[in-house]
């Protein structure tokens, strides 16, 4: 079997002129990054505004493990599928960070012969929006310094400042630091830290924005700090929220790919999906929901992550409604949630893995059973898809198909994508497209009326199966603050482990009898959403011992190699 990469680049690309026009838009309509990528303008919302939209399906997954259970192939390569069986779709997916691409993931648009192209421009620095991202955020950072050195005037309290720098490179180093030293011309000294650039607020913005006035004013609400008398202290206080915006404006538009079956591509935006909610933009679904039949985004970790965050923020900002939900699992993945196996990134698969064990299945779908609960409770139809691996076995595969169905999934397909592109998925697709015609009962976990600890205990037991929530005095003062401020009315954006439904990663299948507890709450005012930690989290990765960057070299014709 060919690279992931070697297949890329033996794709047969059309010009992306070609996409465009397949999707009804006119060279008026996109902005030429070279010969296969573009920039779709935002008036295309408008001038589509009269078409009906098109099925909207959220592509999830089981707790996964280190490694990942397939769920950017399987979106790829449900919406090739789609277009096998005569449905016109496009699929939307975040782009990638520079800092997992060359740490321990490596390349991430999706694998085998369902990725998008050109694999490497996805991969690396693509129209440069996450710079964009970090330029406008680091810009903030270097207003509010620059107060501090010119006398304060706003009052702020230096040890409030929450604001970070940013940078698209996993770097352990700059996590924390102290800046302004060298003397009274270089600063004010204080503490402060670097996270990665998708960790960014201005990132989540850019993902939940709806056109660049909502932008412009999503910028200028976001709290940097507070005022000694206790007062939040705005961005747009700094009068920085203009330059920002500014600076943002061509990254605002959503990029235009394709994949290797040259179905259309919408690559925007890409929110970390711990801290954030990890999720591609609404602005590519919007358009994307007017230019075809069916529309396949992808949501970040397992459903009790991003695909929560997709209902309860995304959909509630964009007012979309899924049609479907798409459930990732792996046998790899349930046979690790039994609890007889580990899986360690950079480590060989212990042999249990990749041979038969039918009782570890039976064990480690608990997790499975879960995640089809948490989509069900949105009112949502749950497809589960199992991600086939050669070592899979039929009594394998059939005891992950009987449970899923026994426990609430409308249906239950192998996908086998990876190996066969849009051919491995047909009987996903129709499945899909026969959930999507179900009837609708769409609806949110909580309502937004409700005080901050009701939202997060909702959560809590609902989509984790916690007895209780613990809260720690900082978190306590947070959400009294937060309350007396007026921002209770914000949905909620858990941040926690994407390897457990707990906030303990070392709990596998579906933990009980737990609390969760919450160290602390934060706002991202701009972005709409509070985020209580529950645990330690971290905004900044650091590279392995053997990075995946290693690998990545120029060949003798000067094209990329080890790039995944």
């Amino acid at each position: 079997m060919l690279s992931d990469l070697e297949i890329a680049q033996k794709a047969q690309m059309k010009p992306i002129t070609e996409i465009a026009q397949s999707l009804g838009l006119s060279s008026d309509d996109i902005d030429l990054y070279g010969k296969y990528k573009a920039k779709v303008s935002l008036e295309v919302l408008e001038n589509f505004s009269e078409k009906p939209q098109s099925k909207y399906i959220d592509v999830t997954a089981i707790t996964p493990t280190p490694l990942g259970e397939g769920k950017t192939v399987t979106t790829i390569g449900l919406s090739q599928a789609l277009n096998k069986i005569g449905k016109k779709s496009i699929v939307c997916i975040r782009q990638p960070s520079l800092g997992p691409v060359f740490g321990i993931k490596g390349g991430a648009a999706g694998g085998g012969y369902s990725q998008v192209v050109p694999m490497e421009d996805f991969n690396l620095h693509l129209t440069g929006d996450t710079h964009a991202v970090a330029a406008a955020n680091n810009l903030l950072a270097a207003f509010i310094d620059n107060h501090l050195h010119h006398g304060n005037k706003l009052n702020i309290d230096p040890f409030t400042i929450s604001w970070p720098r940013v940078v698209d490179i996993s770097d352990r180093a700059l996590r924390k630091i102290v800046i302004g030293l060298g003397g009274k011309t270089n600063g004010v000294p204080r503490e402060s830290s670097f996270d990665i650039a998708v960790a960014s607020e201005v990132m989540a913005i850019l993902a939940l924005t709806t056109d660049i006035f909502d932008l412009r004013a999503r910028l200028g609400r976001i709290v940097i700090g507070y005022n000694k008398d206790k007062k939040p202290d705005k961005r747009q206080d700094l009068q920085c929220a203009g330059a920002m915006t500014v600076l943002m404006k061509e990254a605002i538009k959503p990029n235009l790919l394709q994949t290797l079956e040259n179905t259309p591509c919408f690559v925007h935006a890409g929110p970390f999906a711990n801290i954030a909610h990890g999720n591609s933009s609404i602005i590519a679904d919007q358009i994307a929901l007017r230019l075809s039949d069916y529309v396949v985004t992808e949501s970040g970790f397992g459903a009790d992550c991003g695909m929560e965050k997709f209902m309860d923020i995304k959909c509630r900002y964009s007012g979309l409604i899924p049609s479907c939900v798409v459930m990732v699992t792996s046998i790899r993945a349930l046979k690790m949630h039994s609890g007889k196996y580990k899986v360690v990134a950079g480590r060989p698969l212990d042999p249990g893995l990749t041979s038969e064990d039918v009782e570890a299945v039976e064990k480690g779908s608990e997790n499975m059973i879960k995640q089809i609960e948490n989509a069900r409770l949105f009112g949502v139809p749950v497809v589960v898809t199992i991600n086939l691996f050669a070592s899979d076995t039929d009594r394998e595969v059939e005891t992950v198909r009987r449970i899923a169905l026994e426990n609430g999934a409308f249906a239950a397909e192998v996908s086998e994508v990876w190996e066969k592109g849009g051919e491995g998925g047909r009987n996903l697709a129709e499945a899909v497209v026969r959930a999507c015609d179900e009837p609708q009962d769409f609806r949110f976990l909580y309502p937004l009326d409700i005080p901050i600890k009701e939202k997060i205990e909702i959560i809590a037991t609902k989509i984790y199966g916690a007895d209780g929530v613990i809260y720690e005095p900082k978190a306590e003062e947070g959400i009294k603050r937060f309350t007396d401020l007026g921002w209770d009315k914000l949905p909620i954006c858990m941040a926690k482990t994407h390897l457990s439904l707990s906030h303990d990663p070392k709990l596998k299948g579906r933990p009980r009898g737990f609390k969760l507890p919450i160290r602390d709450i934060r706002p991202s005012i701009g972005a709409g959403f509070l985020y209580p930690l529950c645990g330690e989290m971290s905004t900044m990765p650091g590279l392995p011992s053997e990075p995946a960057g290693n690998k990545v070299d120029i060949d003798h014709q000067g094209r990329v190699v080890g790039l995944f």
